[in-house]
C-alpha cells in the first residue's frame, strides 16, 4: 500500500490505488519526519515563525506587546493541545511552560490548503475552512472549489524559499494568509472531495515527479462530522447501515472514527466531545440529515461509564 494511513477507517480512499511498493505517501506527521529527516524543522512551530519574521520566542522571553498566542513548540499530535491566548506578561508568567512559545497573534480566516509541489513550485491548491464549536471541535469543513490567490502567492513563495527541491503534497494552516503549521501530507480526511482520479495523481507525482490532474470538474464539499459526549462507550452501526447512505448520491463517503475494541481514553480526542464520524457530501443539508440519523444510530448503542464517585454526572 502505497499511502502509510493508520486510521482504518480512511483506508477506503486509498485501496486500489496502484502504486509501486518503494513509494511511500504519508498521511500523518511522525512518519513525514522519519521520511524527511532533511525537513524535520518543518515541524518547529519556532522556525516557521522565524522563517515568516513573526514576533515569537520561547517561554521565558517577554513579547514586546501582548496579547500573543502561546503553543508547544512542537506537537506531532495536533488537536491544538497546550495552545491559548496569553494578554499580559503576568498570564504568560503564570502559563509558561518548558518547550512552549509565543508568536504574533494572527487574525483573519482559518485556512487549510493542501499544495503539489514539483521541485520547490506549487502546481495544485485546494483550501478548506472549518466552522468551529467549543472545544476544540468543529461542525463541519468545506472543501472550497474558489482559489485563495493571496495564500497560494503568499505560501508558494515560501515554498520555493524553504522547500527549492521538494517533490510531494505539502499542508499548510495559515491564519490570515500567515503559516502557523506546515505538514509533508496530505489531508486524508476528504481526498474523495478533490475529484475522482485525484490519489492516482499523487502516485504519479511521489513517482514520477510531476504533476497532471484534470481539475477543471472541481466542485465544492463539505465533511460533515458528528462528536458524541465523553464517558460513554459506543459500538459501531449495523454493517448495512453506512452502505444505505450511500446510496445517495450527493453523499460521497462516510468514516466511522473509532475503534469499537479500543476503550473511549485510548483515542486522541478535541476535550469537547468524542469523534464518532464523517460525512462527506456534495450537499451540506444531505450531510447534516445523515449526520443526524447516525447520532440516533449511535445513541441506541451507548454505554454509560462508572458514574464518579460523589453521584456527579458523567
Amino acid at each position: 500500500m502505497p499511502f502509510i494511513e493508520h486510521d482504518p477507517w480512511r483506508m477506503q480512499y486509498f485501496d486500489g490505488v496502484e502504486c509501486p511498493d518503494d513509494v511511500k505517501i504519508p498521511t500523518d506527521d511522525p512518519d513525514c519526519y522519519a521520511l524527511y529527516p532533511k525537513y524535520r524543522w518543518l515541524y518547529n512551530k519556532l522556525s516557521i515563525a522565524e522563517s515568516q519574521g513573526l514576533d515569537c520566542a520561547p517561554h521565558g522571553l517577554v513579547p514586546p506587546a501582548f496579547p500573543v498566542f502561546s503553543k508547544p513548540i512542537y506537537n506531532m499530535k495536533g488537536m491544538g493541545a497546550g495552545s491559548r491566548l496569553m494578554r499580559s506578561a503576568k498570564e504568560l508568567e503564570r502559563y509558561s511552560r518548558p518547550g512552549h512559545m509565543w508568536s504574533t497573534l494572527l487574525e483573519g480566516e482559518h485556512v487549510s490548503s493542501d499544495a503539489a509541489v514539483v521541485r520547490g513550485r506549487t502546481r495544485w491548491w485546494r483550501h478548506t475552512v472549518g466552522k468551529p464549536l467549543d472545544g476544540g471541535m468543529f461542525d463541519y469543513w468545506t472543501v472550497l472549489a474558489d482559489a485563495r490567490p493571496e495564500i497560494e502567492d503568499y505560501c508558494g513563495t515560501w515554498v520555493a524559499t524553504h522547500l527549492a527541491d521538494y517533490t510531494g503534497i505539502v499542508n499548510f494552516e495559515t491564519i490570515g494568509g500567515r503559516i502557523i503549521e506546515a505538514h509533508l501530507r496530505l489531508s486524508d480526511q476528504w481526498p474523495d472531495l478533490y475529484g475522482p482520479g485525484w490519489c492516482d495523481a499523487v502516485v504519479r507525482l511521489y513517482r514520477d515527479g510531476d504533476w497532471s490532474f484534470d481539475d477543471a470538474d472541481r466542485k465544492t464539499g463539505y465533511s460533515v462530522v458528528l462528536f458524541g459526549s465523553h464517558g460513554l462507550a459506543y459500538e459501531h452501526p449495523p454493517e448495512d447501515v453506512v452502505p444505505r447512505h450511500l446510496e445517495n448520491p450527493e453523499i460521497s463517503s462516510i468514516q466511522i472514527t473509532f475503534h469499537a475494541d479500543k476503550p473511549p481514553e485510548a483515542h486522541s480526542m478535541p476535550p469537547g466531545g468524542f469523534r464518532l464520524a464523517c460525512i462527506n457530501c456534495w450537499n451540506l443539508d444531505a450531510g447534516m440529515e445523515v449526520r443526524e440519523r447516525l447520532a440516533l444510530r449511535f445513541w441506541s448503542t451507548q454505554q454509560l461509564r462508572r458514574r464518579p464517585r460523589g453521584g456527579g454526572k458523567t
